[in-house]
């Protein structure tokens, strides 16, 4: 069964910092992990960070300068290295992939910036 799960959420100060990771596990052929989107209490849900078709990065207005997107191909992980917190930056996060011309996401990990 093919699925990406993500790690790395939890409850961090303002200023603060954490990584998620996105891996994604079962019987893959050819993937493409495309980039991370968020949805807070009452707000649809958005683009935080992504890969381009190219393959350069593009990142929603909100977070340019504090988070960065990267992947590891042969492991078939994508991460979101947050740094620079700040409270409207809490919301559950998922990742969003391609695997095998299908579209999955994750579960989601919940992150709180909070004093």
């Amino acid at each position: 069964q093919v699925q990406l799960v993500e790690s790395g959420g939890g409850l961090v100060q303002p200023g603060g910092s954490l990584r998620l990771s996105c891996a994604a596990s079962g019987s893959i052929f050819a993937i493409n992990l495309k980039g991370w989107y968020r949805q807070a209490p009452g707000k649809q849900r958005e683009l935080v960070a992504g890969f381009t078709a190219g393959g350069s990065t593009n990142y929603a207005d909100s977070v340019k300068g504090r988070f960065t997107i990267s992947r590891d191909n042969a492991k078939n992980t994508v991460y979101l290295q947050m740094t620079s917190l700040k409270p409207e930056d809490t919301a559950v996060y998922y990742c969003n992939g391609f695997i095998d011309r299908m579209d999955y996401w994750g579960k989601g990990t919940l992150v709180t910036v909070s004093s």
